[in-house]
């Protein structure tokens, strides 16, 4: 469906971050990391909207035209397209963060095992990992890292109100994992956000095999 943009909003800044989102999807997804069409990804466009990945696209096969705008609320903007599901989630982080301009949501084996078996701790708590300096305001191994794993709900303001009640809680946020789920990260551009979801994906891996080493 054509996508119908504000006045406010140039045609190629919008095909800009259409295109930039469509490429790190397919990236992402031929590393496994989107199947059977999961995983959501946006883009700030301005203060009041963003762009977001059309709902049940593969993803390791998108295009300018998979890609529609919404506002800071997660609504469809100018198309009748439906964005994803999860929507609610990404603008939490714009409405949240104003320096934040990319979000991006995975379904990765190792993110979803992780999951569900850090579930019951209520967060993966990161230590004494070099490459945790990959994460923004992390300069060193000899700190801690806390991603929280929320409960899974279909119920999005549900979710949200979750995610709320740990920023409004005053402990940094840099990601977080949805039990039996996957990861939500971001950053203030795309290569940031990419650096977050890589560099999380091998810390999650080496604490399962410390677990799997350590049965």
């Amino acid at each position: 469906m054509s996508q119908v943009l504000p006045a406010s909003i140039p045609a190629a800044l919008f095909h800009e971050r259409a295109d930039a989102i469509a490429e790190a999807a397919r990236e992402l997804a031929q590393h496994g990391w989107t199947p059977a069409t999961s995983s959501n990804f946006s883009m700030r466009v301005d203060a009041d909207h963003a762009a977001i990945t059309i709902s049940g696209r593969d993803k390791g096969k998108l295009g300018r035209d998979d890609i529609m705008l919404v506002d800071m609320q997660g609504k469809a903007v100018g198309t009748e397209s439906r964005p994803s599901a999860e929507t609610e989630l990404h603008t939490q982080v714009y409405r949240h963060w104003p320096d934040i301009n990319v979000v991006l949501h995975t379904h990765s084996r190792t993110q979803s095992v992780a999951s569900r078996l850090f579930a019951k701790d209520g967060a993966v708590k990161l230590e004494g990992w070099e490459l945790q300096k990959a994460i923004r305001g992390h300069t060193t191994h000899e700190s801690a890292l806390d991603i929280p794993v929320f409960p899974n709900t279909q119920h999005m303001p549900e979710l949200v109100a979750q995610v709320n009640a740990w920023i409004e809680s005053g402990k940094p946020l840099h990601a977080y994992l949805i039990n039996g789920h996957g990861i939500y990260t971001w950053g203030h551009d795309m290569a940031e956000a990419r650096r977050h979801l890589e560099a999380l994906e091998f810390l999650l891996c080496c604490e399962l095999d410390l677990r799997r080493l350590n049965a």
